[in-house]
C-alpha cells in the first residue's frame, strides 16, 4: 500500500494517492484546513438562512460569525493542547502548527457558546433565540469539518474488519494513534492497519442530528430548545463513538477520557433541563 493510498477493501473503494495538500501559486494549502473552512461557511450560511425563515436579521449572524469563528479556532486548540499536553511540553512551537491537526470541537463550542453570550449582552440580543437559530448550522458545519480528519489520516478507531473498514498506510499516520490492538493485528509483512473510520461516524451521526433540528424546529416549547436538543443529541453520538477512537484524550493524572465525560454531562444537562422547563411551563398554564 503506498503512503497516500486510503481504501475500503470491504467496499470495494481504493483511494490512490490522496494528498493531504496542494499547491496553488507556491503555497501550500491543507485539505484539512480547508474541509474545516468549508464546513465554517455552511454553517454560517445555514444560520443566515434560519434567521431570514424565522424573521430575523440575517447580517446578525453573519456579525456574530467573525468573533465566533476567531475565538472557537483558539478555544479548539487550547483545549486541545491542555489533554494533549504531554505531546507539546517538549515541542512548545509545535502547539502553533495547526496545519498538522490537533482542533478539539469542544473547545471550539465552549468558546462560541461563551462567545455568543458576551455578544447578545453587548447588542441586546436573545442568546438562547441566537443560540437556537444558529444549531443547525453549526451541526452541519460539524459533519462537513470531520472530513478535513479523513484527508489527515486521523480520528480513526480501533482494529476492525468488517464492512466499513478502513486501511490506512501505517507511515501515513501519527505513531502515538496506533494502538496496541492495531499494531497487533498488522497482517506479516504488511504496512497498513485496518480501523474503524470513526472520522466518517461522526460525520453521519452528525447529519442525523442536524435533520433532527430541522424536524423539530417547529415543535419546540421555548427559546434555547433546540440548543439542548443540540448538547444531547451530538453529546449521545460522541460518547459511543469516543469509546472507539484511539486519540482518546484524557483527564489529566487518568485514564478516563475527558471527551466522554463532558459528552455524557452535556447528555444528562439537556434532557434535565428539557424536563424541568417543561414543567415549569405547564405549572404556569394550569396555575
Amino acid at each position: 500500500m503506498n503512503a497516500g493510498d486510503i481504501a475500503f477493501p470491504n467496499l470495494g473503494i481504493y483511494l490512490k494517492d490522496v494528498p493531504k495538500n496542494f499547491s496553488v501559486f507556491g503555497f501550500e494549502i491543507a485539505f484539512y484546513g480547508l474541509l474545516i473552512g468549508v464546513g465554517v461557511l455552511c454553517g454560517i450560511l445555514m444560520a443566515a438562512h434560519m434567521a431570514k425563515v424565522t424573521g430575523q436579521n440575517p447580517d446578525d449572524y453573519w456579525d456574530f460569525a467573525l468573533y465566533a469563528v476567531f475565538f472557537s479556532i483558539i478555544g479548539a486548540r487550547i483545549y486541545y493542547v491542555i489533554f494533549a499536553w504531554d505531546f507539546y511540553k517538549d515541542d512548545l512551537m509545535g502547539i502553533f502548527r495547526l496545519r498538522s491537526g490537533g482542533l478539539a470541537i469542544y473547545g471550539g463550542v465552549i468558546a462560541a457558546f461563551i462567545t455568543l453570550f458576551v455578544y447578545c449582552r453587548i447588542k441586546k440580543k436573545n442568546p438562547l433565540l441566537m443560540g437556537d437559530t444558529a444549531m443547525p448550522g453549526l451541526i452541519l458545519g460539524q459533519a462537513v469539518g470531520r472530513w478535513g480528519n479523513f484527508m489527515n489520516r486521523e480520528v480513526f478507531g480501533e482494529y476492525y474488519n468488517g464492512l466499513f473498514s478502513m486501511q490506512l498506510p501505517v507511515e501515513a499516520v501519527r505513531a502515538r494513534d496506533i494502538s496496541e490492538n492495531i499494531a497487533a493485528h498488522i497482517p506479516e509483512g504488511a504496512n497498513y492497519i485496518n480501523v474503524h473510520p470513526t472520522f466518517l461516524y461522526e460525520s453521519v451521526w452528525n447529519l442525523l442530528v442536524f435533520a433532527a433540528l430541522l424536524l423539530f424546529r417547529k415543535h419546540k416549547k421555548f427559546h434555547g430548545e433546540l440548543c439542548l436538543l443540540y448538547f444531547g443529541g451530538y453529546g449521545l453520538g460522541r460518547f459511543i463513538i469516543e469509546g472507539i477512537r484511539t486519540d482518546t484524550l484524557f483527564i489529566p493524572g487518568t485514564t478516563v477520557p475527558v471527551s466522554q465525560v463532558l459528552a455524557l454531562a452535556m447528555v444528562v444537562f439537556s434532557l434535565a433541563a428539557d424536563v424541568l422547563v417543561r414543567l415549569g411551563m405547564k405549572k404556569k398554564t394550569s396555575a
